[in-house]
């Protein structure tokens, strides 16, 4: 996905069958989000779902923003008679937390960390934007960035978008994040639209019905840095 580097502030409608994939795709999310709160989980959603310009492929991306045992999210979802498509472990390099994901299906993915997120990897997610059940229920829109560095601001009838670039304090303040996270996030995706995608510290894909603390226990006897991490 190509990021805008120059665009001035567009005003764009939301068609009704735009209005009618949103509600589509948030209530599947706050469906799969109850089941995690009646364990006693508190997930959010982050991205198109929360700022509202989704497209027919749009990902539902629900995430538990703080470290839990992995069987509790497992079990849920396990009794509630979700089936899995697969399960992933992924570290993006050494210094960076370790994420769990779920995979419900293609589009639909709880994720959550199995070490402590950084000050940044928390604040990703309000950058992108983030709302939890009850903004759902209440069909709150919150401003995000999208993956191609443009800041969407929610408005009555759709959303207005511009780039990011050169209004960095701008889009912080408007976000009510660091500007570090803007920076860093501006650079990780032009770099990225520049030279690709670079390979991963650790990628391991799991079956559905293979224990996620299982496997991340024997990735970590055999790599330290791994190890290092893990709170398991």
């Amino acid at each position: 996905m190509k990021i805008v580097r120059i665009q001035d502030s567009k005003h764009v409608k939301y068609s009704n069958e735009h209005w009618k994939l949103l509600r589509s795709l948030r209530a599947y999310a706050l469906r799969i989000m109850k089941i995690l709160l009646n364990s006693g989980l508190d997930p959010i959603v982050h991205g198109s779902i929360a700022r509202g310009d989704v497209h027919k492929n749009s990902d539902i991306d629900i995430v538990i923003p703080y470290y839990t045992n992995p069987f509790l999210i497992e079990n849920a979802l396990d009794m509630a008679g979700i089936s899995l498509l697969k399960k992933e472990i992924v570290q993006a390099t050494p210094r960076h937390a370790i994420k769990a994901s779920i995979y419900i299906d293609e589009r639909t993915v709880v994720t959550f960390p199995l070490s402590k997120l950084s000050r940044l990897e928390r604040e990703f997610y309000r950058f992108s934007g983030e709302i939890n059940s009850d903004d759902l229920e209440k069909n709150l829109r919150v401003p995000g960035v999208n993956k191609k560095l443009l800041a969407i601001i929610p408005v009555e009838d759709g959303h207005i978008e511009f780039s990011i670039i050169g209004r960095e304090h701008e889009v912080a303040e408007i976000l009510k994040v660091s500007i570090d996270i803007v920076k860093e996030r501006e650079y990780i995706l032009t770099r990225r639209d520049e030279k690709g995608r670079t390979g991963v510290f650790v990628h391991k894909e799991l079956p559905p019905d293979m224990s996620i603390a299982e496997a991340a226990l024997k990735i970590a006897r055999q790599n330290l840095m791994f190890r290092k991490q893990l709170i398991i």
